[in-house]
């Protein structure tokens, strides 16, 4: 039994196809195959039920699956030790970002953690923030830039790096661009454009609205501010989005604070554990990022 047969047997079990775990561990599908029937041999049992387009697992396989996986953190244990005792960190580290939200912080901080630790191999990978919270506490994701309306996601460590106040976007001439205090019941009087279900600041506006029982038109949905921006400098919709956002858009919008909302929309860094140096190392690389002074 090798390690690498345990790593094909996990991948293929995660990704439930073949073609997609030879894809994740970057060889041929006939040579995951052809480890896999090998691993089966030496067990003397099939782990897969290759019967169906979607490959699952038969009742061996399921018993086998955590024990290969903890095998595989166990090797991975074993040299991020070595590393730590000769100061080299290897490995892969897989980031997740919030669709739409683009930090050069967070860029400056791979860059720099790279500079330092070559021998790491990053992936980074967008989604919403419900999933990226997902990925971090199962495991697939080591740490995430996340948009979420709570500190700290339940079971995880985070680091806040940006709380802002909620904000109507609109064009000049529009009738919330004329009022010098907006309350969310006059932003719902309109149609609107935000971002969708999932991510942080969407969070916020949705509890603000539930919270005064408010129904809010959503009209528009769009993951990146610059869709939101647009659209609602055509008209279409008033846009929802953070202070910094919309700071982004003052020659197309008009920004007002809403008042009522006074939960603030954070940007935060997420993981669920410190025990891989490589981790801890980009977090060192990133508070320092987020913290340097701004040159304007």
């Amino acid at each position: 039994m090798e390690l690498r047969q345990l790593e094909y047997f996990v991948a293929v079990a995660e990704e439930q196809s073949f073609t997609r775990a030879a894809a994740r561990v970057h060889i041929s599908q006939s040579g995951v195959s052809a480890q896999i029937r090998q691993l089966e041999r030496e067990l003397g049992a099939e782990l897969l039920d290759r019967s169906a387009r979607t490959v699952t697992l038969t009742v061996a396989g399921t018993a086998a699956l955590e024990h290969a996986r903890a095998t595989l953190a166990a090797a991975g244990a074993v040299g991020q030790a070595v590393g730590e005792v000769t100061d080299l960190i290897r490995g892969r580290l897989t980031v997740g970002m919030v669709i739409g939200c683009t930090l050069t912080p967070l860029f400056d901080a791979l860059a720099a953690f790279h500079r330092a630790h070559p021998g790491v191999e990053i992936s980074l990978l967008e989604d919403n923030s419900d999933r990226l919270v997902e990925g971090v506490r199962a495991g697939t994701i080591d740490l995430a830039l996340i948009g979420t309306a709570t500190a700290t996601p339940d079971g995880l460590d985070a680091l806040t790096l940006i709380s802002e106040r909620l904000v109507v976007g609109v064009p000049a001439g529009h009738p919330l661009a004329e009022q010098r205090r907006v309350t969310l019941r006059d932003v719902v009087a309109h149609p609107i454009v935000c971002m969708p279900p999932g991510t942080g600041l969407r969070t916020v506006f949705d509890h603000a609205c539930a919270a005064q029982s408010l129904q809010p038109a959503i009209a528009l949905q769009a993951s990146a501010a610059d869709a939101i921006a647009d659209l609602a400098a055509r008209g279409l919709a008033v846009a929802i989005l953070s202070d910094s956002m919309a700071a982004s858009y003052r020659d197309g919008l008009t920004a007002r604070t809403i008042d009522d909302i006074e939960t603030p929309a954070l940007l935060a860094l997420i993981w669920k554990s410190t025990h891989s140096p490589a981790v801890r190392e980009l977090l060192v690389h990133s508070r320092q990022a987020f913290t340097k002074p701004d040159p304007r």
